[in-house]
């Protein structure tokens, strides 16, 4: 099928040819980044047609989108923000087409999201380090980066691969790169070993290291190895099991509990209330994944229960549609919620 008359544009931006309400041509000056746009075999716009059910015909550096009129202007707007990612030197991975996707068809079909709006271009929260840039792939994740450079103390409550912990340790990495804060302090409830460490072979780093694995690997993945390696020497970077918090004041510093739904009441009240000056504060659990023994209470669930509306304080929830991992990960977490019906947070004891 041969697309409509192609358009040329000398401007940087993509150009739009409309023909009907439901057929356009999109132009793209750059010949080079129109074939990162497009993809190896055309696997980007392969994905695009196949999410958005629409048709993608390139030729050259243009591209021929037909389909429902709502869907094509979802096309649109994301081939516009992923060209312009392209633009300022990035780089583009399926995974990325799957973002822009996502957040297009938000755009139109979440407009209650407080953080969207219905606009002609796409606009993504993103944090930058040293090392990457990342930008918003849900909704869900622009809101949880968009509470965190505003709250002093964030929950991010959700199923595993929503990329809870991984933003929250890209954000602390941005935040000491900035001198926003002194330090980093990254903690887990070792509550496989009880927080009963000494039967364990090795030095106390080496007693932890499994559990705290995780945020571990976060924290390279933001850092170049030779930086985080000194960081964590000069006690810059903190990595420690939640036990290691009582009675202190953690000022200055940006620190993430993760795996909260593993704590007790009292070990919850105890970090909250480690918040110091200057301090930035990001918890992240699944309520759905408890370890705890029958009959303890999560720390977490209290507290999402307790801090409701308290100011400063801000909780943002993930779902299975928000899973970033591959796509067969969110089809586990929808069965697995549809197995065990998760009870309500009030009435989990």
């Amino acid at each position: 099928m041969n697309g409509p008359e192609l358009v040329t544009s000398s401007s940087r931006q993509p150009r739009t040819a409309a023909t009907d309400a439901n057929h356009f041509v999109l132009t793209f000056e750059n010949n080079r980044l129109a074939s990162e746009l497009f993809g190896q075999f055309d696997q980007n716009l392969k994905l695009l047609e196949q999410r958005l059910r629409v048709e993608a015909h390139p030729r050259g550096n243009s591209v021929a989108i037909s389909g429902d009129v709502v869907a094509t202007n979802q096309a649109r707007r994301a081939l516009d923000h992923l060209y312009e990612r392209l633009q300022k030197g990035g780089s583009i991975e399926p995974s990325d087409v799957e973002g822009a996707i996502r957040m297009a068809v938000a755009s139109d079909d979440q407009l209650t999201l407080p953080t969207m709006e219905r606009k002609a271009k796409l606009t993504m929260s993103q944090i930058s380090t040293r090392k990457k840039t990342i930008v918003a792939r849900t909704p869900t994740q622009d809101a949880y980066m968009r509470a965190m450079e505003r709250a002093e103390l964030v929950f991010g409550v959700g199923p595993a691969g929503t990329g809870k912990t991984y933003l929250a340790v890209a954000h602390a990495a941005q935040l000491l790169e900035r001198g926003v804060v002194e330090r980093i302090i990254l903690s887990r409830p070792a509550v496989e070993a009880g927080e009963r460490l000494g039967f364990l072979p090795g030095d106390m780093k080496e007693k932890v290291d499994p559990y705290l694995r995780p945020l571990y690997d976060a924290l390279y993945d933001m850092m170049p190895g030779d930086k985080v390696e000194r960081a964590i020497t000069a006690g810059v970077i903190e990595i420690a099991p939640l036990a290691f918090m009582r009675g202190r004041t953690l000022a200055n510093a940006a620190v993430i509990l993760d795996e909260a739904q593993n704590t007790t009441s009292m070990q919850m009240k105890m970090f909250l209330t480690r918040l110091g000056e200057n301090a930035r504060m990001i918890v992240t659990g699944d309520p759905s994944q408890i370890d705890l023994p029958r009959g303890v209470k999560s720390g977490l669930v209290e507290a999402l229960q307790i801090l409701k509306g308290v100011e400063g304080v801000s909780v943002v929830r993930f779902n299975d549609t928000d899973v970033v991992r591959h796509a067969l990960v969110a089809r586990i977490v929808r069965a697995y919620d549809a197995e065990y019906a998760i009870p309500d947070e009030s009435e989990q004891g």
